[in-house]
């Protein structure tokens, strides 16, 4: 039984190969793939978690005609000639993709054959997406990415000469921005004193917090990207290059781990791991260090920018070290943190001349 893996172990079958298997109260599950692939981790978290396992038949996918001029078309357009589409991650794409063909095959109106898909870019006005969002107003997050897909349509629908003005023009929906949750100086130091130096928990942990990397670029930081007094990073989400200043603590982290392969974060298999894959294990991680769920990797990226903010790093610094490339962003920390600043001072002002006034009648 695999350590990392709990109630999971490998063998090997007649034909050589290495198989995967998860074993508890007299079950056994058979995985798929091997560690750090995200088709395991998936299917190791939910065997975890007591879900079963589907496993999908293998379909002939026919794509739906695109009509003329259509939503369909345009989506088309966007996904198979635009250099916009391309730079996105896989992920997001796939993530868009879902977002985009859950909506082109909703019908119009209830019980009718039309669907979004079907209805010309010219014939959508105004009112119509509004009408959209509103059917949406539980879900207002899921609203403003949906609006995000339609307003990229519409843009194509301008490109290609379909339509003389954007019918998504000023039409905006802000939802309450949650965030995620920054960890606390207890959860830092609960986790520290389970994961010490030297382990890939440790590790991982480090690059997040002192480096600010989102999952995607913690999973492939490579030895190559360090130098002395800082590290390089092309982050994968938005392609900025960044060189970032080296922490001493992230430095003596780095110096207590082994240099295994080109990558500095690896799976016990000797693999890096994959976005997915990080995001499981980091679950398992904070559970044995006894934190709550809801402490993750990109939330030691929001205490980074929380701390930086604290410490009056301005704006424009705390953009340089997260690669932000929104202002109203990073201004999220500087807000918080200025208002905090505010606040005590200001009580403090009221408390100095409590204690004054004190003395007078004192006296």
């Amino acid at each position: 039984m695999d350590r990392e893996y709990p109630y999971a172990g490998s063998y090997i079958d007649r034909h050589g190969k290495r198989r995967w298997r998860f074993r508890r109260a007299g079950k056994t599950i058979a995985l798929p793939g091997s560690p750090g692939e995200p088709e395991f981790e998936a299917a190791y978290a939910g065997a975890l978690a007591g879900e079963p396992i589907r496993r999908e038949k293998a379909k002939i996918l026919r794509l739906p005609t695109a009509p003329p001029k259509s939503l369909r078309a345009a989506w088309r357009i966007l996904t198979t000639q635009t250099v916009e589409w391309q730079q996105l991650e896989p992920e997001t794409r796939h993530t868009q993709t879902l977002i985009a063909e859950r909506f082109l095959r909703s019908p119009v109106v209830e019980g009718e054959p039309l669907t979004f898909g079907d209805v010309p870019v010219a014939d959508l006005q105004r009112k119509h997406i509004k009408a959209i969002l509103a059917k949406r107003a539980a879900t207002p997050h899921a609203a403003a990415h949906l609006l995000r897909i339609i307003r990229k349509l519409t843009g194509v629908a301008l490109d290609e000469g379909w339509i003389e003005y954007d019918p998504t023009y000023r039409i905006s929906l802000r939802p309450p921005y949650q965030g995620w949750k920054a960890w606390s100086d207890d959860a830092r130091a609960a986790f520290e004193r389970h994961w010490p130096l030297g382990t890939t928990p440790r590790l991982a942990y480090a690059l997040a917090l002192y480096f600010g990397h989102r999952r995607s670029d913690i999973a492939k930081v490579k030895w190559s990207d360090l130098e002395e007094g800082g590290g390089n990073v092309v982050q994968r989400k938005t392609r900025a290059a960044l060189w970032i200043p080296m922490h001493p603590e992230l430095a003596r982290t780095l110096e207590a781990a082994e240099r295994k392969s080109e990558y500095v974060l690896l799976t016990r298999h000797g693999q890096p791991f994959s976005r997915k894959g990080l995001s499981v294990r980091m679950r398992a991680w904070t559970k044995a260090a006894g934190l709550p769920p809801g402490h993750t990797l990109h939330g030691l990226r929001k205490t980074l920018g929380k701390k930086l903010a604290e410490s009056g790093a301005t704006t424009r610094q705390i953009m340089a070290i997260l690669g932000h490339r929104d202002i109203a962003h990073a201004e999220l920390y500087t807000r918080e943190a200025e208002q905090r600043r505010l606040a005590t001072d200001g009580m403090q002002r009221l408390l100095d001349g409590a204690v004054l006034t004190g003395k007078r009648d004192a006296g």
